[in-house]
Order: structure tokens, then C-alpha cells, then sequence
């Protein structure tokens, strides 16, 4: 099943994950997204203009608010910056993985219209 299938789920009661399977689920989620230095799920976006960039983090903001599980979104005239991890546990698990595949998923509509 595909990473954008899955729910999140874990409720923030899962262990961090160990760097080994952060990087295999980090594949899966494709080109672009990166571990941060803080160790943290990220992607920057590009739009171009402000209402596109807005538009997106708008409708991740109502996929996150589905699935419960909140990315922080930095949002500038024609970019967009998600950031995703477990604030509970201080790590990641796999449904941040699954929030930023969902995020990627949200995506495909803008690249198109870009």
C-alpha cells in the first residue's frame, strides 16, 4: 500500500523511528523531500504567485486537519515550506511519512497548472 493510501494513526504513542527506516520511507516519498538538520520531514514548494502557494497550503491544511496530524507551514509570495515530525515524541513516525506522501499527492494539481 502506498504511503498517500495510509492513515495516520499512530496518535503520537508510536517510538521514533531509527534512521534506517526514516530513510527507506524517505524514498518512497520521492524527489524533493529531504531530512532537515533538525531531523524533521521537509519540502519546499514553488508557485507561481501568492494565491497558488495559498491554495495549497490551505487544502494540505484541511488533509492534516483529516488526519489529525499537523505539519507546520511556511507559507511566502510563491513558496511553501511543510515541515513534518511527532511534536509528542520529538521524532518521527511513520505517519509523518504519511502526511508528507499525502502533501506530494496534494501537489499534482499545481505542477500541472504551473
Amino acid at each position: 500500500m502506498k504511503l498517500a493510501d495510509k492513515t495516520c494513526s499512530d496518535g503520537g504513542s508510536a517510538p521514533p523511528l531509527k534512521g534506517r527506516r526514516a530513510r527507506e520511507l524517505l524514498k518512497e516519498l520521492g524527489q524533493g523531500w529531504r531530512l532537515n538538520g533538525k531531523g524533521h520531514v521537509e519540502r519546499h514548494y514553488t508557485f507561481k504567485d501568492f494565491a497558488q502557494a495559498l491554495a495549497f497550503v490551505n487544502k494540505v491544511g484541511a488533509v492534516a486537519e483529516a488526519e489529525g496530524h499537523l505539519p507546520d507551514l511556511y507559507l511566502v509570495w510563491g513558496k511553501c515550506t511543510i515541515e513534518i515530525w511527532s511534536h509528542k515524541i520529538k521524532g518521527l513516525t511513520e505517519s509523518d511519512f504519511v502526511l508528507a506522501a499525502k502533501a506530494e499527492r496534494t501537489f499534482k494539481p499545481f505542477r500541472a497548472a504551473a
